[in-house]
């Protein structure tokens, strides 16, 4: 049986919530920051972008490559923004662990 391509795991979620906190300047790095900063997690860079190309090709999110920096030789970089989609799987997964807490000493 296939998997509903709008479930979500652990540390999509995380990055999901990482790219909707820093609006338009999603990109690998400051999204581990966020993560860390906000959850105690770190996770390695590559497991980032690893995230977020699973979450690209899903349609939870879209990339688009960023002007360059502004010193010499600067890098464009690859930005991230959550797309409707994004935000319905992030509110699904919510509503999944709120009806599985319910009842429980978390409810």
């Amino acid at each position: 049986m296939p998997a509903d391509p709008s479930r979500l795991g652990e540390v999509e979620q995380l990055v999901l919530l990482a790219v909707l906190r820093l609006e338009s300047g999603a990109y690998a790095v400051p999204i581990r920051d966020v993560i860390e900063t906000h959850t105690g997690i770190a996770l390695a860079r590559g497991s980032i972008y690893i995230t977020l190309d699973r979450l690209e090709q899903r349609g939870l999110v879209e990339s688009a490559m960023s002007e360059p920096t502004p010193e010499p030789g600067g890098k464009s970089r690859r930005v991230f923004r959550i797309r409707p989609a994004g935000i319905a799987a992030l509110r699904a997964a919510r509503r999944a662990v709120d009806r599985l807490a319910a009842g429980t000493l978390l409810g």
